[in-house]
């Protein structure tokens, strides 16, 4: 074979130069990938047990859920912790390459089969599965400068008007919300409990039953009778909004016909959901969004749509609300980039 291209060396020539043509135009329609991913996926599972201590939500949650974590393809290690306040993150660390959206739906599947075999009070409080990084890539604290809001009412604020439009924004994987919404806080006095031969159970059982949205119906709806004129959809009772509709709450009517309601055995208050953590910016109230980013997500662009969509929402914010960074991880990518060398054919700098 080679002696036919030797004593042919024009026909040599001409596949040469065609091979090299084709591979010239190849080369402008291959992929480029200047700084590909090299992290492993990681599948993140949140969990929330109210009340339990950190042993209890390992023995009751971690694993039951990890027992099922089985044919998984690509998974190279899980790693799990759970804190005294009854919170639990297990970390599924999947091989680098693996599809991170069939990852998320194979992790799903599998916790839907350890769902009967947790505690009741988990399931009620969901369970959530999301593709996103473990370490935070930015930190957004809300403070408000002329301490017009405490740290509850800015995270109320933040939770109802700024956390969704920040994580429908493309390559944001997860957060974390440093702060907490409005709810009802009702304070039970055991004493008072004990005096009138009650429980936590039979307060909470009166509260589910009293507090409750009923769909009461329509008059004059279809079918109706012939000559029908009214049509009118009819308003029942709605959940209770106010500390003062929660104490009228009746718990228990005694023998003699005295009643007693929720006001007599707890102090009921409008608060914060939840009390931690709660943080402080230069010695003012604050509240805070952890951002994560989704696996494949390029940084810097992901950072610049958010701060482009603070900028927005910020002339909505209420006066002496504002946003700052105490945490910001892009600089350091910036640089990163800065100082990067450049090479050269046949030589480097």
């Amino acid at each position: 074979m080679s002696r036919f291209f030797i004593d042919r060396p024009v026909f040599a020539w001409v596949i040469a130069l065609i091979i090299m043509l084709v591979g010239g135009i190849a080369i402008l329609s291959l992929p480029i990938g200047q700084y590909p991913s090299i992290a492993p996926p990681p599948i993140t599972i949140n969990v929330t047990y109210p009340g339990a201590s950190a042993e209890t939500v390992r023995d009751t949650v971690i694993q039951p859920i990890e027992q099922e974590m089985y044919g998984l393809d690509g998974l190279e290690y899980m790693s799990a912790n759970s804190q005294a306040d009854g919170s639990m993150q297990i970390v599924l660390t999947f091989r680098q390459g693996t599809d991170p959206n069939i990852a998320q739906v194979q992790v799903q599947n599998k916790l839907a089969l350890a769902q009967p075999m947790l505690p009741a009070e988990v399931v009620a409080q969901g369970l959530s599965v999301t593709k996103a990084t473990r370490n935070f890539m930015l930190i957004v604290g809300f403070v408000s400068k002329d301490h017009s809001m405490n740290t509850e009412a800015i995270g109320d604020y933040i939770a109802s008007n700024v956390v969704n439009p920040l994580a429908r924004i493309s390559g944001v994987g997860d957060y974390t919300l440093f702060g907490s919404e409005y709810a009802m806080r009702i304070w039970l006095n055991p004493a008072r409990l004990d005096s009138y031969g009650l429980t936590v159970s039979d307060v909470s059982q009166a509260i589910s039953t009293q507090n409750i949205q009923v769909s009461s119906g329509e008059v004059g709806a279809v079918p109706s009778t012939k000559g029908q004129r009214l049509d009118a959809t009819v308003i029942g009772p709605t959940r209770f909004t106010t500390p003062e509709q929660f104490d009228r709450i009746l718990l228990k009517v005694n023998m003699d016909g005295s009643q007693v309601r929720l006001k007599d055995v707890a102090t009921v208050e409008l608060g914060s959901q939840t009390y931690e953590p709660s943080g402080r910016y230069n010695g003012n109230d604050s509240a805070a969004i952890g951002i994560n980013l989704a696996p494949g997500a390029n940084q810097l662009q992901v950072a610049q749509a958010i701060k482009a969509e603070l900028q927005a929402l910020q002339v909505y914010f209420p006066y002496g609300l504002e946003a700052v960074f105490p945490y910001d991880t892009t600089p350091v990518v910036i640089l990163s980039l800065a100082a990067r060398p450049v090479w050269f054919i046949g030589s480097s700098r």
